[in-house]
C-alpha cells in the first residue's frame, strides 16, 4: 500500500471519529417535569422538553435546566409581636416555574430562594408586629394569606407561582412558652379545683336529701310503731277490763298489769342485745314491788284528784275538820 494512501486513511478515520464524537455531543436526554435553555452564540434561543432532543454542534449549548415541581423552601423568620415577644416564625413556601415563563424564571432572577426568603421576611414582619402573641397562634391562617398574596404579586413577574405558604412553627422564647404552660396549667388546676368543689357540693346536698328521706321515714315509722303500741295497749287494757267484768280485776290492777308487763318485755329486749347501753335502775322483786306501790300511788291520787268543776274532796285517811268550840 502506498503511504500517502495509508495517511489519508488515518485522517479520514480521525476525521469520522471527531465527526461522531461532535454529533454524538449534539444529541441529549432531557428528564421528565425538567426542561432545558438552549442558547446559540450566547443569545437565548428555545426551550427543550423532556425526551431526547439535539442542538447544533459548536453553535448551540445548554445554558441550565429548571424544574417544573412544585418545590418547597422553608423560611425561618424572628420577628416582635405588638406585646413584646420575639417569637421564630417557620413559613414553608411551596412554588413551581410557570409553564412558557421559563425565560423570566432562569434568566430574571439571579438566586430565586434568596428572592423568595426577602419578600417573606418582609411579609411576615409587617404583619406579625400588629397581632399578640396569642392572636399569632389563633389567625396564622391570616399570616398564610399575607405572605402568599404579597409573594404571588411580586414573584409572578419573574415566572414563578406560588401555590401556597402555610405556617409550620411557631416557637416563642423558651421563658415565655414555659410562662404560657404554668398559665395553661393553672387554668387547669383551678376547673379541676371547681369541678372538685361541685362533686363535693353534689354529694353533700344528696346525702342531706339522703338524711331528710331517711329521718323522714324513719319518723313515719317510729309514729306508726307508737300508733301500733297505743292501740295495742288499748287492746290490752280493754281485754283485762272485760276480764274484770266478770272476775273481779279493776282498771288499776288492769293497768297495774300491764306497766309490769311492758317493764319486762324491755328488760328481756335489753338482755338479748349483746351491745345495749341503757342503763335502767334496780330491777330486784323488792324493786318491783316498790314500782308497783308507786304505780298504785300515782293511779289512786289521779283518781282523787277534782275536775274542772268538782270541789275539792278529802282525801281518804285525813283528818276530818273540827268544829270550832262554843263559849260556854
Amino acid at each position: 500500500m502506498d503511504p500517502m494512501t495509508g495517511v489519508i486513511l488515518v485522517l479520514l478515520a480521525v476525521v469520522l471519529v471527531i465527526v461522531l464524537c461532535v454529533l454524538g455531543g449534539s444529541f441529549f436526554m432531557v428528564e421528565q417535569a425538567q426542561v432545558t435553555l438552549i442558547e446559540r452564540f450566547g443569545k437565548f434561543s428555545r426551550i427543550a422538553h423532556a425526551g431526547l432532543n439535539f442542538k447544533l454542534p459548536l453553535i448551540e449549548r445548554k445554558a441550565g435546566r429548571l424544574s417544573m415541581r412544585v418545590q418547597q423552601l422553608n423560611v425561618k423568620v424572628e420577628t416582635k409581636t405588638s406585646d413584646n415577644v420575639f417569637v421564630d416564625i417557620v413559613v414553608s413556601v411551596q412554588y413551581h416555574v410557570v409553564d412558557g415563563k421559563e425565560f423570566e424564571a432562569f434568566y430574571r432572577l439571579t438566586n430565586p430562594e434568596q428572592q423568595i426568603t426577602a419578600h417573606v421576611f418582609d411579609a411576615v414582619r409587617s404583619q406579625v408586629p400588629a397581632m399578640t402573641l396569642d392572636h399569632v397562634f389563633e389567625k396564622k391562617s391570616d399570616i398564610e394569606i399575607a405572605v402568599s398574596a404579597g409573594l404571588k404579586t411580586k414573584i409572578n413577574a419573574f415566572g414563578y407561582d406560588i401555590d401556597g405558604s402555610p405556617v409550620t412553627d411557631i416557637a416563642p422564647d423558651d421563658k415565655v412558652r414555659a410562662a404560657m404552660n404554668e398559665i395553661n396549667a393553672a387554668s387547669r388546676l383551678r376547673e379541676a379545683a371547681e369541678q372538685q368543689g361541685e362533686a363535693v357540693k353534689i354529694k353533700t346536698v344528696k346525702a342531706a336529701e339522703a338524711e331528710k328521706e331517711s329521718k323522714k321515714l324513719q319518723g313515719e315509722g317510729i309514729a306508726a310503731e307508737r300508733i301500733a303500741i297505743a292501740e295495742g295497749i288499748r287492746d290490752s287494757v280493754a281485754a283485762l277490763l272485760s276480764v274484770g267484768e266478770g272476775g273481779g280485776v279493776s282498771p288499776e290492777e288492769a293497768m297495774k298489769t300491764l306497766i309490769l308487763t311492758q317493764y319486762f318485755d324491755t328488760l328481756r329486749a335489753i338482755g338479748a342485745s349483746s351491745r345495749a347501753t341503757t342503763v335502767f335502775l334496780p330491777h330486784s322483786p323488792g324493786g318491783a314491788a316498790d314500782l308497783s306501790r308507786q304505780i298504785s300511788e300515782a293511779i289512786m291520787v289521779g283518781n282523787q284528784a277534782p275536775g274542772p268543776q268538782e270541789p275539792a274532796r278529802a282525801v281518804a285517811g285525813s283528818v276530818p275538820p273540827t268544829t270550832p268550840a262554843r263559849a260556854a
